[in-house]
Parts: structure tokens; C-alpha cells; sequence
């Protein structure tokens, strides 16, 4: 089944910039349309149509990138109008084509879907190492002893702290899961680690030593440039969102760059962000989970309409499960990592959803 979906990806693929016919995949597939619609929803999770949505979308983002014409890009992406591929863009970004054509702001990838795609963690080192090195070269005084950076979990924690990745600043690790579980308007007060620890159903101790200790840089020390290192996906923004409101909160005056990532490619895009509204978007999503009246960069709107969705009874990962419950969890689990790389959940995430719904 596998090999059949990826099949049909290949041929999507190749005909992504022209107009879509599901006729035209089913007659090369040898299926219905039905058939194949079912299908190819069922192991990725997300509909024919709106898998080339976003892939037309995102692809469209390298374009802009390149200055071309907006127009030509619309009609090079089967869109009807400028207009039309700019209500979209709009939709999927929360910036119009032209806005981010002026400011280059990190978007969260759609990549070509590839179905049981092998990981190569040498590579992935390798790549770290290199991408820190050319940020060296193009802003060197984010290596120096005034700064902190604040890295998404222990693992990248220990990597760039021991290596010293970052030269002589300073590295502290954000352990949470701001995703789910509720949380405070005050943040990390004990009112907020009460609320974070009981959801997590651990003690405050334990939340203590794992969440607020290693944060500890930031709280007692001062620092001209703080550096955020969080991936592009729906977990790491709802992280990255609540360091900036504590930023807000706590009246830091520095300055604040955002290194945005993609867990399976190290390619840093990096944007200097200006502290303003953050916390209030903070309210907004994490609290009453509203959406946000306040322009985001797309990366994060992204994120939040994610972080939204995951919020209603039946979002696509809870159906998604559902639909595979016969799976053993192990394989069950595999799969959602595969399908949903954009949510960004880890084992724990996943394994409470499953253990509910089996």
C-alpha cells in the first residue's frame, strides 16, 4: 500500500503545476477516483486537493524568494488570477505574496510527502555544524559572552552546549510541551508550574528541576542579544511563543533573533524579531485559545491554525488514528510521526492519544 501512495505522490509531483484531475491520477493508477481519493487520505492523512494546495503554496514561496513577477507565479501554479493565488497564500500564510516577498519571513515547510523515509543522524550533526558555522560568518557578535541562547529541549541543548556551538555564549534548554495541558497568564511562576506540573501529571519538584532550573541563565543574568532556536513545527512555535511573552512580560530590552528550523533538514533561516505583541497572541492562543488579532510571522501563524485544530474533537490526527486503531501501537505511532510532521508531537503526545482512543 505504501509503495501504491507514493506512486501517486510521484505523479502529483510531477504534474503539481498543472491543473489537477483526479480522473487523470485514477486512469494512470489503474483505480476509481474513489478508490484512490480513499486511499491516499487514509495513509497520509490529508486530502488529494489540499496536499496540493499546500505544496503549490509552498513551492511558490521560493519563487517570491527569487523576486519573480507575482502574477507569473500565480499562472505558473494554475491559479486563475493574482488575486486568487493571493487569497490562498493569505489563507495558508497569514501574510500576503508581496508582504513576504519584502520580508523574507520563515514559513513552516510542506515537503514532498515520501512514505517510510529513512533518517541519518551523522547527517543531521554534520549539517548543524556547517549551518552554525555560515551564521558565524554572517553575524558574529551572536557568538559572544552577552548572549543566551534558549534551545528547544535537552538533546539540542547538550549537543550545542558541549560543542560550544555558539563560541562563548551562553545555552539554556527549554524542556516543555506548551502544545498541550493548560496554562497561566503569569508564566513561570509558581502558579504557572503548579498548572504545568499537574497537567503533565507530574510534582512540582520534578517540573521544577526538568522546566525551570535549566532556564535559570535567564532569569538571573543580563544579556544584549537573545538567540531562539525552535523548529518550524506546531510543538516548537507554541514553545517558542511562550518565551517571547515571558520576554514581553519580564520588559527585556535586548535584542531577539529567531533561528527556525526543520527537525529532518538543518537549514536556519534567521530573523531578528521585535517584542510588542507576543503576549497577548500568548493569551489569545495558549489560554483561551482564540485566534490571534495580531500579525504573526508566518512560521507561527501557521503553527497557531495547527495548534487550533488540534484543539476540536475531531482533528486529523484523533481521525487518523481512529481509522487505524487495528494497527499494533507500535506501527500506529511510526505511521503519525510519518503522516504529521508539521504537528511536531512527540512519543508521549501520541501515546496518550492512542491509549484514549484504543
Amino acid at each position: 500500500m505504501n509503495e501504491y501512495i507514493q506512486l501517486m505522490i510521484d505523479w502529483i509531483e510531477e504534474n503539481i503545476k498543472s491543473e489537477f484531475s483526479l480522473e487523470g491520477l485514477a486512469s494512470y493508477m489503474g483505480y476509481s477516483p474513489y478508490y484512490c481519493s480513499f486511499k491516499f487520505h487514509q495513509v497520509t492523512g490529508i486530502s488529494i486537493r489540499r496536499y496540493i494546495l499546500f505544496r503549490r503554496v509552498y513551492l511558490s514561496t521560493k519563487d517570491l524568494a527569487n523576486n519573480r513577477k507575482i502574477i507569473d507565479i500565480a499562472l505558473d501554479y494554475n491559479y486563475s488570477s493574482q488575486e486568487a493565488y493571493s487569497r490562498t497564500f493569505k489563507t495558508v500564510f497569514g501574510v500576503s505574496p508581496r508582504e513576504f516577498q519584502f520580508n523574507q519571513m520563515p514559513v513552516q515547510s510542506f515537503a514532498k510527502l515520501t512514505i517510510h523515509q529513512s533518517e541519518d543522524g551523522n547527517s543531521m550533526n554534520k549539517s548543524r555544524e556547517t549551518e552554525v558555522e555560515q551564521l558565524k560568518n554572517r553575524n558574529r557578535e551572536l557568538f559572544d559572552q552577552d548572549v543566551l541562547n534558549i534551545l528547544n529541549g535537552q538533546l539540542m541543548y547538550d549537543e550545542f552546549s558541549n560543542k560550544k556551538l555558539m563560541g562563548d555564549s551562553d545555552y539554556v534548554p527549554f524542556n516543555e510541551a506548551m502544545c498541550v495541558n493548560a496554562t497561566t497568564t503569569s508564566i513561570f511562576d509558581y502558579a504557572f508550574i503548579q498548572t504545568r506540573a499537574s497537567g503533565h501529571c507530574v510534582s512540582v519538584e520534578n517540573y521544577s528541576n526538568k522546566v525551570i532550573k535549566p532556564l535559570n541563565n535567564l532569569f538571573k543574568k543580563n544579556y544584549n542579544y537573545i538567540v531562539l532556536w525552535f523548529g518550524e513545527d506546531m510543538f516548537c512555535q507554541m514553545n517558542l511563543l511562550t518565551i517571547l511573552a515571558y520576554l514581553e512580560q519580564s520588559q527585556y530590552k535586548g535584542k531577539v533573533f529567531f533561528n527556525s528550523f526543520r527537525e529532518d533538514e538543518f537549514k536556519v533561516s534567521q530573523t531578528e524579531l521585535t517584542l510588542g505583541s507576543y503576549y497577548s497572541v500568548y493569551e489569545e492562543v495558549l489560554i483561551n485559545h482564540m485566534k490571534p488579532t495580531n500579525k504573526l510571522i508566518p512560521v507561527m501563524y501557521q503553527a497557531i491554525v495547527l495548534f487550533l485544530e488540534m484543539q476540536t474533537e475531531n482533528n486529523a490526527v484523533i481521525t487518523y488514528i481512529s481509522k487505524n486503531k487495528y494497527l499494533p501501537t507500535s506501527e500506529l505511532l511510526k505511521r503519525l510521526f510519518e503522516v504529521f510532521p508539521s504537528i511536531g508531537y512527540g512519543d508521549t503526545q501520541y501515546l496518550e492519544l492512542i491509549d484514549k482512543i484504543k
